[in-house]
């Protein structure tokens, strides 16, 4: 059974920085994606990265292109991703949620349609002064 945790949400001020994890277990296979989406109140999810675990192929929402970055544990038998967020905005504010893509087909395609066969619970992001 697959399982998707995320952590590393929290508080942090404008222009600070903060790194999500998201821990993936019980994959089978390595050609998967996987993205980190996010969901303000009010307003539709979103998103901002996504990776294709074989080839290394990211896409970045272009909201978060430079100050963002997602990346793999290169430690052998692990699928855990890291999304390190930098240069906070208030705007970033969400709940930010890690989803696996056990079919993929492009990055983009996973960020823009928000496909995900396996979801975490999400981590909450507060950036505020």
């Amino acid at each position: 059974q697959v399982q998707v945790a995320e952590s590393g949400g929290g508080l942090v001020q404008p222009g600070g920085s903060l790194r999500l994890s998201c821990a993936v277990s019980g994959l089978s296979k390595d050609d998967v994606h996987i993205g980190w989406f996010r969901q303000a109140p009010g307003k539709e999810r979103e998103g901002v990265s996504c990776l294709d675990i074989s080839d290394g192929t990211t896409y970045y929402a272009d909201s978060v292109k430079g100050r963002f970055t997602i990346s793999r544990d290169n430690a052998k038998n692990t699928n855990t991703v890291y999304l390190q967020m930098n240069s906070l905005k208030p705007e970033n504010t969400a709940v930010y949620t890690c989803a696996v893509d056990a079919a993929p087909t492009t990055v983009q395609a996973m960020c823009f349609l928000w496909q995900g066969d396996y979801w975490g619970q999400g981590t909450q992001v507060t950036v505020s002064s």
